[in-house]
């Protein structure tokens, strides 16, 4: 009974989310809290809330303040030479500007958090996939699979949980895993190259003024002009190239972040057209398109993601925030402090050093409260849903059902039934239900028929590129939130290519032996 409501659950929320019927907060919420009532528990709910708040208000806090203090070295500059790296490689051409979003998640993923990671990367590309009206949740969809690829790093969480669990050495699962992984992340290169491909035909191409329009783009090829897409499967028009917009001019362009924001996504995160970039709309193929950069700045720069003349930027400090952030960042690979505390420290610093005047401190606070507001009360609302699933033993249930369900005939190969498995049970389970609940049970049903814990412990990571985009993964709600773009969109076009993602490296795995 408990299996099925548990499945029931889940798949109620999915289908509701995806099917917008309800905001991702609310199902979070009253969904888990009727069949709990099904299950003849409802009188426990408040325990299992209170429970699952419990474990997981350090998260939300440490989510919280890695907001604010990554909001602030985005404010501050810090990582603005990353940014002009990229959007310098993106040229304006859609197929660039995708495969730009891949490289920089997995740049940014190795410090092995995925919430500074998806805050980074849509912060860098989100004013850019507006600007050539690009869809958002493709943006959403590969800087969340890099990441889960990226994500089995020793330090990431899943290796260690994995070690811990089967008292096994970390490097002695991950450095086998290297080539395989490898694999993974080429796969999400050449996926992103692919959609890229797909955005560059729907939308046209840009050129900046003075330069060639990408080649191969539409077949179309000009110097000196802008090229706009005209919509999916058109030319690309070519019109006049304006003048490079002056500071002033720039100034009044949104930056991200801003008050005033780009214009709304539509409902399946792309740009409308009426909000594209088009002939006929000066301010589009001036200030708005043309370039972001300011009076004396570098041509090559063009698209800045962020306003080069912000009035937050503080240059003079740019090596104290380095050197901040390297060591935030130290602290929490070495484990020095809890990562919640470090953050806290960390924005409390940053706040201090660079914004020492109370108005200044006040207004940046409030220009990140919506981030952290939706991200924070998302993550409680999950605690709903998670507190549930633990309490009533519906997880367990599940668990225990689909380790049963395995065929005696293949006991021999556990360690392909282990990868196959980590896929759904990553995704419906927290990654501390699956590696300390789950994993065990069938590293023993492996062990009977001679499977190495090993290769058991191995196989188990190749479903993080699919868990990156689970409803029970915090960062994700930081990705979707910032990028404008409803979950369900952001389920809907992920979870086909996460999923082929896992299915890539597993193969890679059996292929080279690893597993």
């Amino acid at each position: 009974m408990l299996t099925f409501l548990g499945f029931a659950m889940i798949a109620t929320f999915l289908v509701l989310i995806m099917m917008k019927k309800m905001s991702p907060i609310a199902a979070l919420v009253l969904i888990p809290a009727l069949f709990c009532v099904f299950a003849g528990k409802g009188a426990h709910l408040g325990d299992y809330v209170i429970e699952g708040v419990g474990k997981l208000a350090p998260t939300a806090a440490m989510l919280m303040f890695a907001i604010v203090y990554f909001g602030l070295m985005i404010d501050v500059g810090l990582f603005d030479p990353i940014v002009r790296g990229i959007l310098r490689f993106c040229k304006a051409d859609p197929m660039r500007v995708v495969v730009g979003t891949a490289v920089l998640a997995a740049i940014v993923s190795l410090d092995g958090d995925g919430s500074t990671t998806f805050m980074i990367t849509v912060s860098a590309m989100y004013p850019l996939y507006k600007r050539l009206g690009l869809s958002l949740v493709v943006m959403t969809g590969v800087a969340a699979t890099a990441n889960g690829v990226m994500n089995t790093l020793p330090w990431g969480g899943p290796t260690a949980r994995a070690a811990t669990a089967l008292k096994l050495d970390a490097g002695d699962i991950f450095v086998p895993m290297i080539p395989a992984l490898a694999v993974g992340l080429l796969f999400v290169f050449a996926l992103a190259y692919v959609l890229g491909l797909r955005e560059r035909r729907r939308v046209g191409a840009l050129a900046l003024p003075g330069r060639k329009a990408p080649e191969g783009a539409d077949g179309v090829e000009g110097a000196g002009e802008e090229l706009v897409g005209a919509g999916a499967g058109s030319p690309a028009q070519s019109v006049p190239a304006e003048p490079v917009a002056s500071s002033a001019a720039t100034a009044k362009a949104p930056a991200a972040g801003s008050a005033s924001g780009p214009a709304p996504a539509s409902p399946s995160g792309s740009t409308s057209p009426s909000t594209s970039p088009s002939a006929s709309d000066p301010a589009a193929t001036g200030a708005g398109i043309a370039t972001a950069t300011g009076a004396g700045s570098d041509p090559e720069d063009g698209f800045q993601g962020l306003d080069p003349d912000r009035p937050t930027l503080r240059p003079r400090l740019y090596w104290f925030n380095a050197g901040l952030t390297l060591a935030l960042l130290t602290a929490m690979i070495m484990e020095w402090l809890p990562i919640p505390v470090l953050f806290l420290l960390g924005a409390a610093l940053a706040l201090t050093v660079n914004f020492p005047h109370m108005p200044d401190q006040k207004a940046r606070i409030a220009a990140h409260a919506d981030n952290v507001l939706n991200v924070a009360g998302m993550v409680f609302a999950a605690a709903v849903f998670t507190g549930v699933l633990t309490g009533t033993g519906m997880v367990k249930h599940m668990a225990d059902w689909l380790v049963g369900a395995i065929p005696e005939g293949m006991g021999p190969h556990m360690a392909l039934v282990t990868g196959l498995l980590s896929l759904p049970l990553t995704y419906f389970m927290s990654n501390d239900g699956f590696y300390f609940g789950v994993l065990p049970v069938l590293a023993e049903a492996g062990a009977a028929h001679g499977v190495s814990p090993l290769e058991i412990a191995r196989a188990s990571l190749v479903g993080q590129a699919l868990h990156m985009s689970s409803p029970l993964v915090p960062a994700v709600y930081v990705l979707v939130g910032m990028a404008k773009v409803e979950f369900g969109d952001h389920t809907r076009f992920t979870v086909k290519w996460a999923a082929l993602t896992s299915l890539v490296v597993l193969a890679a795995g059996m292929l080279f032996g690893i597993i």
